[in-house]
Formats: structure tokens, sequence, C-alpha cells
């Protein structure tokens, strides 16, 4: 069955871009919290995939987008480093970018930290999956997903085809 079948719990990846925690220096501390937001919001949940910063994060976002879920989130890789590179990972991907969403969750941010500004994070569509990349702190992951609270069952159905306009 399609994720995107009515009556079916939708599918949502998580993948958390970070090198340490890929290596075990430490436990990834952002998965949790967005897989309990997911589960929260009624979506089944494929476990999360904790990899290390740049190509890893295109192949774990491919991977993912093969089994056509109605969300993916990402954690990570979206500041000025380096090795941050979560957003040229995704942008490739992105069909159609949803620029609203990211303004929101960087204002949001600001609200509570100046540092908010310099996250690069993308949202956009690939097919029929919202793609969107969070902070790899938990308190940014907890910001971005509560600018999302109230838009993402909307965002779904939309991409579904299932909500008229």
């Amino acid at each position: 069955m399609s994720a995107c079948e009515p009556n079916t719990p939708r599918k949502a990846g998580v993948v958390i871009a970070s090198t340490r925690a890929a290596a075990g220096v430490y436990a990834d501390e952002t998965g949790p919290i967005i897989l309990d937001w997911l589960n929260e919001h009624g979506f089944d949940t494929f476990p999360a995939m904790v990899v290390p910063d740049g190509e890893p994060v295109g192949a774990a976002l491919r991977a993912l987008l093969t089994q056509e879920p109605a969300v993916v989130i990402t954690s990570g890789g979206t500041g000025l480093s380096p090795d941050d590179r979560t957003p040229e990972m995704t942008l490739p991907l992105l069909e159609r970018e949803i620029p609203g969403i990211m303004e929101g969750i960087r204002r949001a941010g600001a609200a509570k930290t100046p540092m908010a500004m310099l996250s690069r994070g993308h949202a956009g569509a690939s097919g029929r999956t919202f793609v969107i990349n969070l902070p790899g702190s938990p308190k940014g992951v907890m910001d971005g997903l509560a600018v999302l609270d109230p838009v993402i069952g909307h965002l779904c159905e939309q991409l579904e085809g299932s909500h008229g306009h």
C-alpha cells in the first residue's frame, strides 16, 4: 500500500546528519524528539538513520525517498561549518521548494536566538513527499516542529492531492 492511500497511516523517515553521532562519539538527541513528534501526529516511522555529514546524507535521503514516505525530516548539517552539507544534499532532490516554512522556522528561532538566522535548511516536495531540514540542536528541532504543528496535516493532504483548495 502506498503511504498516500486514504485510511492508511502515512509513513515518515528521519535522517540525522552527525559525523560524531554516527561514529558513536555521543548519542543522537534529535532523532528521538522527531520520531516522537511524528508518532504523535499519526505517522508510521522508519528507524532514524544516523549518518556522517556530507554525501551519506544524500544517500540516506535518496534511499528513503524510494519508499515514498509522506514526510522526511533531517536534523543537522545546516550550519556554516565546512562539513555542514545537508542543504546541498537536499536541494537537488526537491522538485518544488516551500520557502515559507523555512522562513517561519527561522523567524520563530530568531525570536529565541539570533543564531537561528544562520540555518541554511530547505523545505520542499519531492514527488508526494515533504522534505525538511531542521537544525542539529534539540531546541532548534523543537522550534521547527512547533512551526510544522498546525500545517503538517494540510501540507500532506495537498501533496497527496486529496484536499481541495
